[in-house]
Order: C-alpha cells, then structure tokens, then sequence
C-alpha cells in the first residue's frame, strides 16, 4: 500500500447528490405573493409590464422556467413575483399568464398555418387607412376585419387624410357592415376618436404610411412616435418598429397598443364558420348549409343556404353580399388583400 493510504470503510464514503438522487415533486409554488401585472412591450426576451395596470410602476421581466416557452405578448395579464420594484438592473419573473378575452392574430400568408398573437385583450381593432397617399386598399380592410370577428375585437374603421380625399365612396363599400366609421384629418384634432378610445384597450393596425403614428402623437402628447413619408411606390416606409402599449391620458383612461406597419395579414388559421357566427342575423340560416359550405354561394357553394335570403333583397342582402366578400378576402383570392 502506497505511504499515505488507507483502508475506506462505508462510514468514509460520501455520495455527492445529483440529479438521480433528488426526490422531485410535481407540485409548483403556488405564488400567492404574485403582483397582476399587463405586458406593455417585449425585447429580445424581456417584458415590461405595468403593475396593476399603472403605468408609473414598470417592471421589467424574464419568463419563469416553469411556464417553458409559453408565449407572452403585449396586453397580456401577468402575475409577477421576485423584484417588482421597478429599479435600475432589477428584475421580476412572469409566472402566470391569465386566460385571455381577446387574440389578434396573423399568419405570414394565407399557406402558412403558424399563427402569429399580435395583441391580446385588447377590446377594439382601429383599422387605420388613409384615403389618400396611400390610396386606400380594401382587401386589406376586409382581411382586418375577419381577424377581429375571430379574435372577439370590435373594428373600427378610422379613414385620415380626410383633407386629400373624400370617403364617400369607399363607406359605401361597408354599409352592410354594423361598423364604427370614424373620418380624421391632419389639420384638426382627433376628438371623435379619441371618445371612442376612452376607457378602452384598443389596438391600431395599418399599413405604412397612412397617418398611425401621427395619430397616437396626437393622442398621447409627449409621446413621439417616429413618423415617415409615404415611398415613391405608394407604400409607407415602416416607422413603428415594435409592439406598444401606450397609457392614454388619465382624464381620458386606457390604452392604445401601437403595432409595426403591417403589408401582409394572412388568416390562415380562420375558417369560414368562424367568420359567420359574427353576423348574428345570418349565423342560423347558415346553420342549414351543408357541411364544410364556404358560403360563398354558386359557382362554389350552390346548396348554401344564404341563398335563400339574399333572394329577398333588402339590408340583409347588403349583408351578405359583405359577408361573401369578407370570407373572399379570407380564402387569398383578393387581389388588393395586400
């Protein structure tokens, strides 16, 4: 034997504890302590959240393991714990993640079924378009449309540049729509939608270009948002460059959630039945089409049973006239959907 060694018995032995060795449990820490908290922007993997809504205590988050790759977006409600204080370099965690009333989603185009959450819980859809410079694109509208009818939003049609171009023309195409039209221009004061924002969480959508950003400038005094001129082709060049929810004045109360300048909005992931059970007068007739119907009448669906009212004329023949061409613009064969 070696100078220095000695005989080991099992008392000498030590077994350090690794993996294999650790009882686990299935049970997870039930947080009672936790903060509600909403999700205001998403960074690179950190979430700044308002806690209790308030805007004046931001925290910023990290996604806690236990809710693994569980997606978070912008108008989420949280429950925060660790440091909520909101101090320099500190940092909570995000542990839960409430049922959410309302999704905005989106595809990248009508052949991809990954869907995209753009908003959550947010009670309207302001469906920014200029009526001029851009011109206005209805496809896009429509398709706007159909993901606020599935998303459980209440669109609003806001048309600005009311001072280059009348709206007549393009209302017309919505009359059989139960829409919020609201008209804007750039030398006057947004008051009418700013009355339809109040108390509300509503998100803005559009393309580039048509007046968004100078909107919220307008609404949110002090707030700046980057703001472009419109490029030589007729498209905006994008200036919004990420998901926020901004506080509206405390006299007003809510939130308006600025998004990126939008050119595709695939709605791969909406089906036809998800579209018709938002058109109340319409649903129980089309409750007796045949199965799988797209209710776009003939050539495509002959047996659809909307048939029967559209041969009556009248204000719900206007509807289901926009009806069809929402669920048109659904299915990609839109050729200004974009």
């Amino acid at each position: 034997m070696k100078q220095g060694w000695r005989n080991l018995d099992e008392s000498d032995v030590r077994v350090r504890p690794g993996k294999g060795t650790r009882p686990r449990s299935k049970q997870r820490p039930k947080h009672a302590d936790a903060e509600q908290a909403m999700v205001i922007t998403v960074d690179r993997g950190r979430w700044t959240c308002a806690v209790g809504g308030d805007p004046s205590r931001k925290v910023t988050a990290m996604r806690a393991r236990e809710l693994g790759r569980t997606p978070i977006v912008v108008g989420d409600q949280v429950d925060l714990v660790g440091d909520t204080s909101g101090q320099t370099d500190t940092l909570a965690r995000i542990v839960r993640v409430s049922e959410r009333s309302s999704v905005l989603r989106r595809t990248a185009d009508d052949t991809d079924d990954t869907e995209r959450v753009v908003v959550a819980n947010a009670s309207q859809l302001v469906i920014v378009v200029a009526l001029a410079d851009p011109p206005p694109r209805p496809g896009f509208i429509d398709r706007c449309l159909v993901a606020a009818y599935a998303g459980k939003l209440d669109p609003v049609l806001c048309l600005t540049k009311a001072d280059l171009a009348g709206a007549e023309a393009l209302l017309a195409a919505y009359s059989g729509l139960d829409l919020r039209v609201v008209v804007t221009r750039f030398d006057e004061e947004p008051a009418e939608l700013r009355a339809l924002l109040a108390g509300q969480v509503s998100a803005l959508v559009g393309h580039s270009g048509v007046g968004k950003s100078t909107l919220v400038n307008k609404l949110l005094p002090g707030v700046d948002r980057a703001t472009g001129e419109v490029s030589g082709v007729g498209k905006g060049r994008h200036t919004s460059t990420s998901t926020l929810a901004l506080p509206l004045p405390p006299e007003v109360g809510g939130w308006v959630i600025d998004t990126p300048g939008i050119r595709s909005f695939g709605l791969a992931h909406v089906k036809p039945d998800d579209l018709v059970k938002h058109f109340d007068d319409l649903a129980a007739t089309a409750e007796e089409c045949p199965v799988n119907c797209g209710h776009l009448g003939p050539p495509a669906d002959p047996d659809c049973a909307l048939e029967t009212l559209l041969a009556h004329g009248g204000p719900t023949a206007d509807r289901i006239v926009s009806l069809r061409r929402l669920l048109v613009s659904r299915a990609g064969k839109d050729e200004l959907a974009d």
